[in-house]
């Protein structure tokens, strides 16, 4: 008996915990960072304020544990749905349009906000996250390589290109936008078609 009450307490933190985190992420969505309170965010998830506190010391820290969450669940997303192709020109489309459908929702404040408000260890932990999803972006362009797909170039500067891409993208969530978007960047970057859109060696 002892046990079952522990997995319901259990289930019951975990479930307290995510309600925080989605009422923080819909204010940061509907009024900002700043001015923002634990309070406000007590009171958004339906929590005494002591509830909240138990989870997360300080608003940095709430915002740390929110930033993560999200980053997790969306490179464990992305991870699956790349897993399930072979080419990796089909890989990197569909990287471009999660990144770019991500972005164009994401209640995170930019990097260089965040880089403001939150102490320099804070923030490095965020940097692994980011780091990692950079990562795959790195694997998927060096496979394309490989398989020559795209011209050989140097990984760090193509990279790059992608991401700047990518953030000169944002706020502009249309599904029409993002596939042009996703083929800009594939072509961008050397990828090349068939007459029915198939990825074809270079």
């Amino acid at each position: 008996m002892p046990r079952i009450q522990a997995e319901s307490n259990a289930a019951q933190r975990a479930l307290t915990q995510r309600r925080i985190l989605d009422a923080f992420g819909e204010l940061l969505f509907t009024r900002g960072l700043p001015g923002l309170t634990m309070t406000d965010v007590a009171r958004q998830a339906g929590v005494g304020r002591t509830a909240v506190y138990n989870y997360y010391a300080d608003l940095e820290e709430l915002l740390i544990g929110y930033a993560l969450d999200e980053t997790g669940r969306f490179l464990t997303d992305l991870k699956d749905e790349l897993g399930r192709l072979d080419n990796p020109v089909d890989r990197l489309a569909v990287y471009i349009r999660a990144q770019v459908e991500d972005l164009s929702r994401r209640h995170l404040p930019p990097g260089p906000a965040m880089r403001a408000v939150l102490s320099a260890s804070s923030f490095a932990k965020l940097g692994d996250h980011v780091g990692e999803l950079n990562a795959v972006l790195r694997d998927i362009l060096r496979a394309c390589m490989e398989e020559g797909y795209i011209p050989q170039a140097d990984l760090d500067e193509i990279s790059q290109l992608v991401l700047g891409s990518l953030a000169a993208s944002a706020d502009r969530g249309q599904d029409r936008h993002t596939e042009a978007t996703v083929r800009f960047i594939q072509l961008g970057v050397g990828a090349r078609f068939d007459e029915i859109g198939r990825p074809i060696k270079t």
